[in-house]
């Protein structure tokens, strides 16, 4: 494959909403104050939003189930990782597929614990992820912010 930090990981991510219109967050356990929303690569032959639903579940504890899909973006959006952060199974960064899902679960039920890539989980503003998430993620999170903004709370 050459230099693994010249290409980007494909993957999945999920805008996760609650019935007030609110984000799922995720806090980093790597970089505290960091928040973002559950995402991660796509294996063999698999398809996007079936990883979607497994990154999902492995972050975060909802499973397929609980979550209603709303929408998609109509292409992946990718973000690339400053130099420091690359890794072999990363590479430069990552073009990721997004969906929109509405949770409809019990939120006893959502689990991110201290020990894993996150240490905690809360419903926030999109606004308020937006300025919580690491700066090479904002671009991505803006688009997604303008595609689904009529189904986002905006304060």
């Amino acid at each position: 494959m050459g230099f693994p930090s010249q290409y980007f990981r494909a993957g999945s991510g999920a805008v996760i909403i609650n019935d007030r219109g609110y984000v799922l967050a995720l806090e980093r356990t790597d970089i505290p104050g960091a928040w973002q929303m559950p995402q991660g690569g796509l294996d063999a032959d698999e398809e996007p939003l079936k990883a979607a639903y497994r990154e999902v579940a492995e972050e975060t504890g909802i499973m397929q189930n609980d979550l209603e899909l709303l929408d998609s973006f109509p292409e992946p959006l990718a973000y690339e990782l400053p130099p420091n952060a690359r890794r072999k199974k990363t590479g430069r960064g990552q073009a990721l597929y997004w969906f929109l899902f509405r949770f409809t679960g019990n939120e006893n039920l959502i689990n991110a614990e201290p020990g894993g890539e996150f240490s905690k989980w809360q419903w926030m503003s999109f606004q308020d992820l937006l300025e919580t998430t690491v700066y090479f993620r904002k671009p991505v999170y803006k688009k997604l912010f303008d595609c689904f903004s009529v189904y986002l709370n905006k304060h």
